[in-house]
């Protein structure tokens, strides 16, 4: 509100100015559409335990909005933390739980084992069936 604050007073004066642009904010629909929530923050950043073994430690992420090729559009990226080696897994879109559990545990768990611990963004597939999928594919 302080630079349309600013920006209106080097070339108006208009009384009552702050809470003109309160109402007018507050009835425009693009102003409503990309408001931004106030919530609270997250807090400091913590770093990362250094990984003390090769695949103990894993990173996962997706690479979307690639071309097409050979029916696959996404790439699954899983980094081991102690060598920095990376497997890269197409996949098809859209993807599901299932298909992303079974190439994780075809490509990383048949040759690796299972990792202590896994670091990645909070992506919808992750926090959905990907971890029960897995495990059922496990035996556990």
């Amino acid at each position: 509100m302080r630079a349309y604050l600013q920006r209106l007073r080097q070339d108006f004066i208009i009384d009552h100015e702050r809470q003109r642009i309160r109402d007018f904010a507050r009835g425009c629909q693009t102003c409503q559409h990309s408001k931004t929530e106030a919530l609270h923050l997250a807090g400091l950043l913590q770093p990362l335990e250094v990984p003390s073994q090769v695949w103990a430690d894993i990173s996962m992420d997706f690479i979307e909005g690639l071309p097409c090729v050979h029916g696959k559009s996404v790439i699954l990226t899983v980094v081991d933390r102690f060598s920095k080696h990376a497997h890269f897994i197409a996949l098809s879109h859209p993807y599901m739980a299932l298909t992303v559990a079974k190439a994780f545990f075809d490509a990383i768990v048949r040759l690796h084992g299972f990792p202590a611990s896994i670091v990645s963004d909070r992506d919808p597939v992750f926090t959905g069936h990907v971890w029960r999928d897995l495990f059922k594919l496990a035996g556990v």
